[in-house]
């Protein structure tokens, strides 16, 4: 039998339960995958915290995976064309990920980037999506300077490793000893906290095109809203009260336009990995069964990188 992590009530993840199901044999378009890691995002806790309209109970847990084709539904081609059994296989916007195996829809499934580990696969995409939207929604161009508040996060990474592709510079807030990461990744380091304003402008130099907000904080919102005027160029995914009182853009991969656009890239941030273009630094593995603790680092703490469950 397989394992899988669900949530039987409504609100804290410590109340989740590990247990024991059958993953059912893949339809066509389907296929049953082994999982080698599942990646780990706030939004896993954050998702089953309290009712959600069409969301019944029990609710299995997680959104990617890393893994292994074990079955194939007939006349089945994955997201990124031909499969066999054996292939190895990442998978993103899926139910249930934190799994040791699970049938998904295949057109969900690309073919993993060698050049990444099965933990880093497993955080791709959620984070290297919702990065590459936060650009586009705020027409980010080449040339441009742009401030990101958050930098040294999982999506501030990838949102680093995309803006430096397409000549973007980025301001990005982190704390002090992040500032290394900040930098290998191409950004501009500016610590938070009192005085980011000033501290954003010194280290800019020029206007600051747009505002990418990853942390939420006021801080983070009315920095950008004295730097950028145009509040169609700033974004936030943290900040969505703000966003709707005061006129910016809030982005979450639920609404239907950035689903499409975040299913759009899928491939194409794929092939960046596959060239080692696009990393996806990973701070801590766990066993899956110590999923309950590994949620409670991911939220209590500053990891340093992404998190992975490994079966």
């Amino acid at each position: 039998m397989a394992k899988r992590w669900v949530a039987a009530s409504w609100g804290s993840f410590e109340g989740w339960q590990f247990v024991e199901y059958e993953a059912p044999a893949p339809l066509s378009g389907e296929i049953t995958v082994r999982v080698r890691a599942a990646g780990m995002n706030p939004a896993d806790r954050k998702h089953v915290a309290a009712p959600r309209a069409g969301a019944e109970l029990p609710v299995p847990i997680g959104y990617e995976i890393s893994g292994e084709i074990t079955a194939i539904g007939p006349d089945t081609a994955i997201g990124s064309g031909a499969a066999r059994i054996g292939d190895e296989v990442i998978a993103f916007r899926v139910r249930g990920g934190y799994a040791t195996e699970l049938t998904i829809p295949a057109e969900k499934a690309f073919a993993k980037p060698a050049l990444l580990t099965h933990a880093a696969a497993a955080n791709l995409l959620l984070a290297g999506t919702t990065a590459a939207e936060m650009l586009v929604v705020t027409r980010a161009q080449a040339g441009e300077t742009i401030l990101l508040h958050g930098a040294s996060g999982a999506v501030g990474v990838s949102v680093l490793q995309q803006a430096a592709r397409r000549g973007i510079r980025v301001i990005g807030t982190a704390r002090a000893a992040r500032f290394d990461e900040v930098r290998r990744f191409g950004g501009i380091p500016i610590a938070y906290g009192e005085g980011l304003l000033d501290r954003a402008r010194d280290a800019a130099g020029v206007e600051i095109a747009a505002a990418l907000d990853a942390v939420g904080t006021d801080e983070a919102v009315d920095v950008s809203l004295e730097l950028v005027a145009d509040r169609d160029r700033i974004v936030t995914i943290a900040a969505a009260g703000r966003a709707r009182a005061e006129g910016f853009r809030w982005i979450v991969g639920s609404a239907p336009e950035s689903a499409r656009f975040r299913d759009s890239i899928r491939g194409e941030l794929v092939n960046l990995a596959a060239r080692g273009m696009l990393e996806v630094p990973v701070a801590r593995t766990y066993p899956l069964a110590e999923a309950v603790e590994a949620t409670r680092h991911l939220a209590e703490e500053h990891p340093g990188g992404k998190l992975a469950l490994i079966p």
